[in-house]
């Protein structure tokens, strides 16, 4: 049986296996007895985004870790990320979230995090997986269909925002927000109004179906427009459970992770508080931000792909900026989890301090050409036993030399081989990607 946990927890299509409810009900019950073992008080805190199969999950989850001698309290829909401050700032043994992240609506997923407010270590992993895969469910032990909510945890999330952001501003400034129809919907509205900035809504209006439905951090297209015709200052898009957010400048342009990497990792050091003078970020961020973070003084750091990577990075070697191309940045002196709300407030806050425009800030920034191509793959073939991989690699990488970079890798949510590849021409960079990913695909794919 293949590995349950991903590198975001575990996640599948919401009534299978292992996000069936007896699974969810084990899973809960062995959370429970997991913390107890490690002389934990086992009381949690749980949140979902807003799919439709979130309650009966959070449900079942909080069922089965009663009914293993815990204690549970849900803060209902809640961004990702503020489970993990509320673990760590109201003293919670572990906390869970019920999402999927960016996926469609019929996925759903569970992360743990520690008492520390990170996602769990694998050892974890591994106890509560061979849990799964092997426990008989005991008799009697059902979903409970009342689920109760503590809505204070979601204002002391916000409180700690609040502090965490720019002061009220002086000046105007109008934002366009998209919510992605998740679980930033509520929240999103309520912070950056009341901090006094014009803010305009779009995809704020889940119905469960709804959420990152060509909307939010992959598809903001719409947001571009909305920017422009609004004459906003500054756009974001958040995925499902906002631990991501990417930007739409003044102009309508698309802005990703890699650019508020380079933003306030130039911010912080003008102010001498760039630790190191470094910045943990990806295997895919862009060749471009590891050059302009260099013509500037700083490092750029690379881990494997997945925000816990940056994060151990970040720990182990004491950097407090990290991220990754996709949206997730972490700011370490703040907080401990990747977080589009705080990361909206920190770009505002660049915004208002240098009196500059997102396209003003960002103008020295060139990005390399960049492909990235998914294969759709059955299975998850070691990239070296496909035929002809490896003669297919090593042409690519002679023919980019030192000008370029080829990264392949597999999903660690989806069942997906990702082709990326920069260089300096895109024609060349499209042909060779396209090439690589047959070779995946004429063995592995699922067609």
């Amino acid at each position: 049986m293949p590995q349950l946990f991903g590198t975001d927890g575990l996640r599948a299509r919401a009534g299978e296996f292992p996000l069936d409810e007896k699974s969810v009900l084990i899973l809960g019950r062995a959370l429970a007895r997991l913390l107890q073992r490690r002389k934990l008080l086992p009381r949690i805190v749980t949140g979902r985004d807003t799919r439709e199969s979130g309650l009966w999950l959070e449900e079942s989850l909080i069922s089965g870790f009663l009914a293993g001698g815990g204690e549970a309290v849900s803060a209902g829909i809640i961004t990702t990320p503020g489970i993990s401050y509320l673990v760590r700032s109201q003293d919670f043994s572990a906390g869970v979230v019920i999402s999927a992240s960016h996926n469609p609506y019929l996925d759903n997923g569970i992360k743990i995090f520690s008492h520390l407010g990170t996602k769990i270590p694998e050892d974890w992993e591994d106890e509560l997986e061979n849990e799964i895969k092997s426990a008989q469910l005991p008799p009697g032990l059902v979903r409970e269909r009342s689920l109760e909510v503590d809505e204070q945890l979601k204002l002391h999330y916000l409180d700690f925002l609040r502090q965490a952001g720019p002061a009220r501003p002086g000046q105007k400034l109008k934002l366009v927000v998209d919510c992605a129809n998740g679980a930033s919907s509520e929240l999103a509205p309520v912070l950056f109004s009341g901090l006094g900035f014009e803010t305009i809504t779009i995809n704020s209006r889940p119905d469960g179906k709804n959420i990152n439905n060509g909307c939010g951090s992959l598809h903001p297209d719409e947001l571009a427009k909305m920017v422009v015709a609004e004459k906003a200052d500054l756009g974001v898009a958040f995925d499902g459970d906002a631990d991501r957010a990417v930007w739409a400048d003044e102009r309508g342009r698309i802005l990703n992770g890699d650019h508020t990497l380079y933003v306030q990792a130039l911010h912080l050091k003008d102010k001498g508080a760039l630790k190191k003078n470094a910045v943990v970020a990806t295997i895919m961020s862009n060749m471009g931000l590891e050059k302009i973070l260099e013509e500037n003084g700083i490092r750029l750091l690379r881990t494997r792909v997945g925000d816990k990577y940056v994060l151990d990075e970040m720990l182990k070697g004491g950097y407090n900026l990290g991220g990754e191309q996709s949206g997730h940045t972490i700011f370490l002196d703040h907080s401990i989890a990747g977080d589009g709300l705080l990361t909206s407030l920190k770009m505002l806050e660049v915004i208002l301090e240098k009196g500059q425009s997102l396209s003003e800030l960002v103008r020295d920034f060139r990005e390399y050409p960049q492909v990235l191509l998914n294969v759709r793959v059955r299975e998850k073939v070691p990239f070296g036993e496909i035929p002809g991989y490896e003669e297919a690699a090593a042409e690519v990488r002679d023919r980019l030399g030192k000008n370029g970079r080829l990264e392949v890798r597999y999903s660690g949510t989806e069942m997906l081989a990702r082709v990326m590849i920069e260089g300096p021409e895109r024609s060349l960079i499209e042909e060779l990607a396209g090439r690589l990913a047959r070779v995946i695909d004429s063995h592995c794919g699922n067609r």
